[in-house]
């Protein structure tokens, strides 16, 4: 191959992690789902009828998106951050990087897929009527054990996926057994780069890092409430999929303010270390202010307005709020990471 078709190849390696991360959910994903839906699989009719609800496939679909999105989001900082720290001269020797890291990434999802997940099962089957824990803390103590039960599942499925990707770019980006490389050569060449600008490459990773956590958060909260299957499908699609989108575009503008005028280097993980500072004090402020709220709608229940009002006009400065702090938080905080790269 010749040298300016490699390092053509080192450039697009950042997006090519990415989608080979978003093929290798797809591809597990579908596995899946083909196992529990087909005609061969043992209940199959019943599954097929409860997967056609609204209430199950669009919060399945949103949670499967977010998840897709985070690893690819991740997968493509790992080979940024290594074609901007070596340059394309160095990556373009690397021996079959995109092939290695979905090796590895395939086998660490597969294990999540095939140990991971049926072991979380098992620990669900213990909160079941008639389970042993079920018996043990008694209809009242069982919600909150089971709401803990689920965040720390969430978590470290999180916490694995995170991992993999991990593994998966620090063992496709080895410089094992490497041929020296010419570095003037190299120079030259990382000149013309093909690569996204950095301010942007800073707004769209802490935009899609940030949306990625705030959808999780939105899935494990649902999962401890009974949330009703047979809901509209345009409410569905507006909370689960019109509200990201929002939530996104804020966290872009944020990061693309705090950017400004544009850093000398990408350093994506910076931004990923901003999205996350962000969504931390989000969530620390907004629950601070809703239980203040609710303590005053307690206080105040002996007035004629009623509480269901009072409920209602608190969730929606809630949202103001919480999206006014988006953007201010944001801008913020990545103005402070990229201070010396400004």
């Amino acid at each position: 191959m010749a040298a300016s078709s490699l390092f053509e190849c080192a450039r697009r390696l950042p997006g090519n992690f990415a989608w080979i991360a978003v093929a290798v959910d797809a591809a597990l994903f579908a596995a899946a789902m083909a196992a529990r839906l087909l005609p061969l699989s043992p209940h199959a009719e019943q599954m097929r009828g409860v997967y056609a609800q609204p209430g199950v496939w669009v919060p399945l679909l949103s949670r499967v998106a977010a998840v897709w999105l985070l690893a690819a989001t991740l997968a493509w900082c790992h080979a940024r951050k290594a074609l901007d720290e070596r340059g394309a001269a160095r990556i373009a020797q690397l021996r079959g990087p995109g092939s290695r890291f979905g090796a590895v990434f395939l086998a660490a999802m597969a294990v999540n897929m095939l140990v991971l997940t049926p072991l979380f099962y098992q620990v669900q089957l213990l909160f079941m009527p008639g389970g042993p824990l079920h018996q043990r803390v008694g209809m009242y103590g069982l919600p909150p054990v089971m709401a803990l039960s689920m965040l720390v599942q969430s978590a470290i499925q999180m916490f694995v996926l995170v991992a993999s990707v991990w593994l998966a770019a620090r063992f496709a980006l080895r410089e094992r057994g490497m041929a020296p490389v010419d570095a003037s050569r190299g120079a030259a060449d990382d000149g013309g780069a093909d690569t996204a600008p950095p301010r942007r490459v800073v707004a769209l990773v802490a935009a899609a890092t940030f949306v990625s956590l705030q959808a999780w958060l939105g899935h494990v909260a649902s999962s401890w409430v009974d949330t009703s299957r047979d809901s509209d499908l345009a409410p569905l699609l507006l909370g689960w999929f019109a509200v990201p989108l929002l939530v996104w575009a804020l966290a872009f503008w944020g990061g693309w303010l705090g950017a400004a005028p544009g850093p000398a280097q990408a350093r994506p993980f910076r931004a990923v270390a901003a999205a996350v500072s962000v969504f931390a004090l989000l969530q620390v402020v907004c629950a601070a202010l809703a239980l203040g709220g609710l303590w005053w709608i307690a206080a105040a229940s002996f007035s004629g307005v009623s509480s269901g009002s009072r409920l209602t006009a608190l969730a929606i400065a809630l949202a103001a709020v919480y999206l006014v702090l988006l953007v201010l938080a944001m801008r913020a905080f990545t103005r402070r990471l990229y201070r010396r790269y400004l």
